[in-house]
């Protein structure tokens, strides 16, 4: 059996909520602070139908089961957002991408997370860990108590252990999405070498 388009398995799992739990969602779609931000008059009042293609259409294909997925974990959904996942059979949030889970990050064959897939690779490499600190602290990844903790350690590899071993590890797949998107923007050549390697 062929799977499902992305529009349909979001519209199905959007069916599925309560009317209590689907308003909940359009809330939480127009209160999200990431952009592409949805305004409030493209899903006010409307149906799960109309609400999917807007996800869709704002979102792309690719980028829409994330979106969806977070708001219904932020809405105490998680089982709708597991079942959105393996109905989306791994869709990637970034257009281009491959081999990409539905949280919008590479996952390997292995389901292994890109972020610790590569873990020594990045520790090693990653060199523009200042500003990384500072979008990891905007995004509330980190806090500031942990910020300042990692700043003062002398080399880029010592931060980058340490942010492994304590946010990254405690902070479960959103914070490895957040900074491997973090990644994306401020390491984009090392990024995309690492994606290339099998």
């Amino acid at each position: 059996m062929a799977p499902k388009t992305v529009k349909r398995a979001i519209s199905d799992i959007l069916e599925d909520l309560s009317a209590e739990n689907l308003e909940k969602f359009r809330v939480q779609l127009i209160d999200r602070r990431e952009e592409p931000r949805v305004r409030r008059n493209r899903v006010a009042g409307k149906n799960f139908l109309e609400i999917a293609d807007v996800l869709v259409t704002h979102f792309t294909e690719a980028g829409a089961p994330a979106v969806v997925v977070e708001i219904l974990k932020d809405i105490g959904c998680a089982e709708d957002a597991v079942c959105l996942e393996q109905e989306t059979g791994g869709q990637c949030s970034k257009p281009g991408s491959s081999g990409t889970g539905a949280t919008g990050v590479n996952t390997g064959a292995d389901g292994k997370h890109f972020v610790d897939k590569h873990r020594i690779k990045l520790i090693e490499r990653v060199s523009n860990i200042a500003i990384i600190l500072d979008e990891l602290l905007d995004e509330d990844v980190i806090q500031q108590e942990t910020y300042d903790k990692i700043k003062v350690l002398p080399t880029s590899q010592e931060k980058m252990r340490e942010l492994y071993s304590g946010p990254l590890k405690a902070g479960g797949i959103r914070c490895k999405d957040k900074f491997y998107n973090i990644l994306e923007k401020r390491e984009r050549y090392l990024v995309d070498e690492l994606k290339e390697m099998k």
